[in-house]
């Protein structure tokens, strides 16, 4: 029996890299590194020890996607591509159309919240296709999944990441800025209030060794989809910031100019910022984290609140949002049974599986 071909779109990016050199240790796998740049994927392939025939020229938006999946003879496509604000379903449509499962890192709300319009074509395919398999809302998911049963009544969903000193790719930079001072809504006390991207700031104490963190309003797909998910919870809340004071203030600042109207966007700040934030590394935190805040009624009748954290160290923190198609990506392979059809990220992994993907690196669970 031939091993299980994987084939990692943006497989020599920031992400995907990740992925590729996980996925490349395991003796069941064959991991194909793909992208529009043939010489890239070549080098990194190379890199990983790879046949030079594992490194694939593709363009997500070529027509004939779908049958160069086939060619390829690949079982599951994971699409690491971004930024997924303003993107299509077309590769996924290419990966159902090839008989193949996919997995994506997309972190827009709409595109992960609207994933659901694939389920009558995945199911006939009889294929697994899943979007936001990241650290929202796949992980953040499985962990109000894993405390929920504490809970008589759930009222409030409050999470949050502050990352280490690493920043992620230039696509994922340029996605967060295509929404800085952008209005969007979530759910406070029952009604849908109105947000502003990278505004709201607040101060968030992170347990040792990350510490306080400045912290910052952001527009992900949580904010619609645990309404849905956990009926009856009042409030869901979302923030995220960058490890260095000077960056995250800038950006909170730069943000109100926008919100004001006085500027258009903040993409084109994106590629300056991320080269600085490249040079500034040295000088930065290599801690990072994650939090979800649950309050509600316990099964006594008192009030309950429940602090989840992760702590990462060693600029290990980018590897966190890789943990979920990591972990699927291996289950898909060793055949143990997913649901057909298409649907956001929430379900399928447990804390534990999503953890057991990255074991090998400095990510530690602090548990309520």
């Amino acid at each position: 029996m031939g091993k299980y071909t994987i084939l990692v779109l943006g497989g020599y990016g920031f992400f995907g890299s990740r992925i590729c050199q996980e996925l490349a240790a395991d003796s069941g796998i064959r991991v194909l590194v793909a992208g529009r740049d043939g010489k890239r994927a070549l080098a990194f392939a190379t890199e990983l020890g790879l046949a030079a025939d594992q490194a694939v020229t593709l363009d997500a938006q070529a027509p004939d996607l779908s049958a160069r999946l086939v060619e390829l003879g690949v079982k599951t496509v994971i699409h690491t591509a971004g930024p997924f604000q303003g993107q299509g379903y077309e590769v996924a449509r290419a990966a159902i159309a090839a008989g193949a499962n996919y997995i994506d890192l997309a972190d827009g709300r709409d595109f992960v919240a609207g994933i659901g319009a694939l389920d009558p074509a995945a199911r006939e395919a009889g294929v697994f296709v899943t979007s936001g398999a990241s650290s929202l809302p796949a992980l953040s998911s499985a962990v109000v999944d894993q405390y929920l049963p504490r809970f008589r009544q759930l009222d409030t969903i409050s999470h949050g990441i502050g990352s280490g000193a690493r920043s992620p790719g230039l696509a994922t930079m340029r996605g967060v800025f295509s929404y800085c001072g952008k209005p969007f809504q979530w759910l406070q006390g029952g009604r849908w209030v109105p947000q502003w991207g990278w505004l709201n700031l607040r101060r968030y104490r992170f347990p040792e060794p990350v510490g306080p963190r400045w912290l910052s309003s952001i527009n992900v797909p949580d904010l619609v989809l645990f309404p849905e998910r956990y009926p009856g919870v009042k409030t869901v809340r979302f923030q995220a910031g960058f490890a260095g004071t000077l960056g995250h203030l800038f950006v909170w600042c730069a943000s109100w100019l926008v919100r004001l109207q006085l500027l258009p966007s903040l993409v084109a700040f994106a590629q300056p910022l991320h080269a600085m934030s490249a040079w500034m590394v040295p000088w930065i935190s290599d801690k990072g984290g994650m939090f979800v805040s649950l309050e509600g009624t316990g099964h006594d009748g008192e009030k309950l609140k429940l602090d989840w954290h992760l702590v990462a160290a060693q600029n290990h923190g980018p590897w966190i949002p890789c943990g979920a198609s990591i972990a699927l990506a291996r289950k898909l392979a060793a055949g143990l049974p997913m649901p057909w059809g298409a649907m956001a990220c929430m379900g399928q992994l447990s804390v534990k599986d999503y953890l057991a993907a990255l074991q090998r690196f400095d990510i530690q669970e602090l548990p309520a």
